[in-house]
């Protein structure tokens, strides 16, 4: 179940005391069967005001303060919601193959359960890992209203007051600032008198009834889930289970005054809870199979006379009216039950079959691991599974000399054009028409400059007669070039290629349509080899197996020597000719053509090597130095959520694999760039998808659905998946953020990815330069040993540090925006870059050539 409402926000003390974890019966942290933690400031003080509240009402009649909480009914509500959330989420990830199942019918089927003073609600919707039960629901939550946040600071000083243990030591809820802390000591409890000349409590916080102090309890003070317990119950149990993680229980009771939260693991490890598990999976309320999340609530005393079933069913039917989802009580008619329970049977069985049809002959299901050598298979076979032929299609031809002229008109164009500045302020609009209105005056502005620029007695005609479609081929053909130099060369246009394509959205989106001042698209197909080659009848040129030597980039690396280099340049030049010769006669092809098309080809390989090559080096450092099966002295990529600025807790073996595996996507994304870059213009462009201008948190953004870039994204990290699953597990989330405030839209998300390089280059710069210079210059050889211990030690503290905490799931302001989810663990590389600064071998970087990490890092 996901809580988005729940998000993280602690307050600024120590430290030190962020978890405060106790072990039971179990050495490794990934194994914990049991452990507790402190539900953090001012939360824990906020239950307490909502569970005393409950139990002595003659008491908080007079208290000095009185809890505002949610209704039962939008406390249950909420908790549906949640639940809806989980499994749209589920939904989405689950291979469309298997939603049209009729077994998958049992998964959307939310189930109730109400038995003496617990009320349960179960989804098997996407679940939790332990980690999100404690980054959501437990140290992480929650994001406490300024009211709720400043009462409970009161509260506290009243109470130091009455115990007359008033100390000076504030680092423990330092969440004020000093104006704010000399407004909340200015509250006097009714019956005393104020200090002369001190001001009154701003009444944002007091009762316009009572005059008491508010304590707010609802689901805008402190999330929905603990808003939940404060109005429903003294106690909560949440089980869930994560398709990626083990059952967990997690649970909030007043046996240490909600101060505290446990999490147990009940099961084995590896495990599922299913209708042989005994008290885990054996009852209708019960988390069964991979996924799905439980929530039961003990029910205060006084709610038991309305929360009937006959009541709850009544709130039910207003909120499933409207959803996609239905929901089911245990004590239902037996058909229906049995229903759900042989859709249930059957959907198991599915999985069961086929997880053995997957299930690989060499590979040990009590220890599966990935050694060097499959992985290095893996790399060798798997890279190709694109053929020359089918990359073609999205392979750009090689500008010619006249079209870089065009270019350099677009470019000058785009960056002295602030189009986007001007269009995408949504504040300096009154209405969506004057927004309108500066779209055409921007679009029409730049397409008459381009032409004035080329003709300047053409552009005064357009500016006079304002027909544009006589320019139609012109435009489409100039846009068609910078796009397509931009696919050819990421580094290139960064901020002109932004404006370029937002400017082409908006000429394709409706409103600009309607106005009919253009009359035609500006959007042209990129000019591919493949359809190059398709319009003359050359596509045998591509089934040519000469065509991987002509291709191919030499590279002088492994040392290789000079000879070698050079008969490898022979032997490409060979190839090359001869198919000059041979297609040639055979097509509509000159062998100029074939050239172009030849080296359009290995433009495109040169750009894989430049950027995948440092991710394969990576990769290699991390199987070189590290093993997952054993720990050296000092070297434990393990990481615990909550020290370090780690946001994830894992093991070393599986921060191990956690590594791998997102190296290893990365490098599949970036061997896909230009499908990737096709569909996401395809996206961008689409007349049928338009955008929604959302102030994201940083700034105003163009919000827009990407379905072909998301299924191309899908199946890559399918793909991946299936290759690197370790114990039949992806470690960490697979969710793909696209079209939301994390990633936007599909430039977006092309942007971020081509930034995968520029993180890693350095690292393997800095490590092979190091390197060369020891064995150069003695002097730094004799400093890198005194100071880091030598040359290998020193090459794996960088190592150990990056393949800890630039994937720790750290690198944003919440819990959402970063973690294990696919876009995180990139957010995360990017933190750790941020950082690089503050460590001790920075001094290193520096030694060996660094400037930065945007581009050109290396002299």
């Amino acid at each position: 179940m996901n809580d988005e409402e729940n998000n993280t926000a602690m307050s600024n003390g120590d430290s030190n005391d962020l978890i405060q974890a106790r072990e039971e019966d179990v050495d490794h942290f990934s194994r914990v069967t049991k452990a507790s933690y402190p539900i953090r400031e001012p939360l824990a003080r906020i239950l307490q005001c909502a569970m005393s509240s409950e139990s002595n009402a003659n008491a908080n009649a007079n208290a000095n303060h009185e809890c505002v909480k949610d209704s039962y009914k939008d406390a249950i509500s909420n908790l549906i919601s949640n639940a809806f959330q989980a499994l749209d989420a589920m939904y989405f990830q689950t291979a469309s193959s298997r939603r049209n199942q009729a077994s998958f019918a049992h998964r959307l089927c939310i189930r109730i359960h109400l038995f003496g003073n617990e009320l349960s609600i179960t989804d098997y919707g996407c679940g939790m890992t332990r980690a999100d039960l404690i980054n959501i629901l437990g140290v992480g939550a929650t994001s406490i209203s300024h009211r709720s946040a400043k009462a409970a600071f009161i509260l506290k000083k009243q109470q130091q007051q009455t115990n007359d243990i008033i100390t000076n030591d504030d680092d423990d809820d330092d969440i004020f600032t000093e104006d704010e802390e000399d407004d909340t000591v200015s509250y006097i409890p009714q019956g005393q008198t104020r200090p002369q000349g001190q001001q009154p409590l701003s009444p944002s916080i007091l009762s316009p009834n009572s005059g008491k102090l508010m304590v707010g309890c609802t689901s805008k003070d402190i999330g929905s889930f603990y808003a939940a317990l404060c109005s429903l119950g003294t106690k909560v149990n949440v089980g869930t289970k994560s398709k990626f993680d083990d059952y967990y229980e997690f649970e909030v009771n007043g046996c240490s005054n909600y101060e505290q939260f446990t999490i147990t693991r009940p099961l084995d490890e590896g495990v599922q809870p299913s209708f042989e598990t005994k008290g885990y999976g054996d009852s209708f309320h019960h988390v069964r199979g991979e996924s799905g999340t439980r929530v039961t609530i003990t029910l205060f005393e006084s709610l038991l006379p309305a929360l009937s079933e006959e009541a709850i069913k009544a709130i039910l039917h207003t909120i499933f009216e409207t959803s996609q989802y239905r929901y089911a009580f245990s004590t239902d008619d037996d058909s229906l039950l049995s229903s759900l329970k042989q859709q249930e049977l059957a959907e198991l069985k599915l999985n069961d079959d086929t997880n053995k049809n997957s299930e690989h002959d060499d590979m040990d299901d009590d220890n599966a691991e990935l050694s060097e050598e499959t992985y290095q298979y893996y790399q060798q076979h798997e890279q190709h599974h694109l053929s020359v032929k089918e990359r073609s299609k999205y392979i750009p031809i090689r500008l010619s000399l006249g079209e870089r002229k065009m270019l350099r008109l677009v470019e000058s164009t785009m960056n002295c054009c602030n189009y986007t500045s001007q269009v995408d302020d949504q504040k300096g609009f009154k209405n969506p028409a004057r927004r309108t209105h500066a779209m055409l005056k921007g679009i029409t502005s730049a397409l008459r400059g381009i032409v004035t620029s080329c003709d300047y007695a053409a552009g005064q005609k357009l500016l006079k007669d304002g027909n544009y479609q006589e320019y139609e081929d012109f435009f489409r053909s100039m846009f068609e070039i910078a796009r397509r130099h931009k696919i050819m060369n990421p580094e290139k246009m960064r901020t002109e290629y932004g404006k370029l394509i937002y400017l082409l959205q908006d000429t394709v989106s409706p409103q600009v349509a309607q106005s009919n001042l253009l009359g035609f698209s500006t959007v042209q197909e990129i000019s591919t080899v493949y359809r190059f080659l398709e319009k003359r009848g050359g596509l045998a040129l591509l089934d040519d197996p000469l065509i991987e030597t002509a291709t191919q980039e030499v590279l002088a690396e492994n040392k290789k020597s000079r000879a070698k280099i050079q008969a490898e340049i022979k032997q490409k030049e060979k190839a090359v000719a001869l198919l000059k010769q041979k297609y040639s006669r055979t097509s509509q092809l000159s062998t100029e053509d074939i050239h172009l098309c030849l080296y359009s080809i290995c433009d495109n390989n040169s750009f894989l090597n430049s950027n995948r090559v440092p991710i394969d080096k990576i990769i290699s450092y991390l199987t070189k130095f590290f093993a997952p099966d054993n720990i050296q002295e000092g070297y434990s990529l393990s990481i615990v959520s909550g020290k370090d600025g780690a946001r994830l807790s894992h093991s070393h073996e599986r921060q191990y694999y956690f590594a791998l595996q997102s190296l290893t996507l990365w490098r599949d994304i970036i061997n896909d760039m230009f499908r990737l870059w096709a569909m996401a213009e395809e996206d961008l462009l689409s007349d049928a998808v338009t955008y929604a201008l959302q102030d994201t948190g940083q700034g105003m953004q163009r919000v827009q659905q990407s379905p072909k870039t998301y299924k191309a994204m899908q199946r890559i990290l399918s793909r991946v998946q299936n290759q690197l699953m370790v114990n039949s597990k992806w470690i960490g989330s697979s969710v793909i953020h696209m079209g939301d405030h994390n990633v936007p839209n599909a430039l977006s998300f092309i942007d971020k990815y081509t930034q995968v390089p520029r993180i890693l280059c350095p690292i393997v710069t800095c490590l092979e330069n190091l390197e060369r210079i020891c064995e150069e210059d003695d002097g730094i050889k004799e400093y890198v040993k005194m100071t880091y211990g030598g040359l290998e030690k020193l090459k794996k503290d960088i190592l150990c540090d990056f393949f800890r905490s630039a994937f720790d799931g750290s690198g944003a302001d919440n819990f959402y925006d970063a973690g294990s989810c696919i876009d995180g663990r990139l957010t995360s590389a990017w933190n750790w870059c941020s950082q690089l600064s503050t460590k001790p071998y920075y001094p290193i970087f520096k030694l060996t050539g660094f400037i930065g990490f945007d581009g050109g890092d290396f002299k």
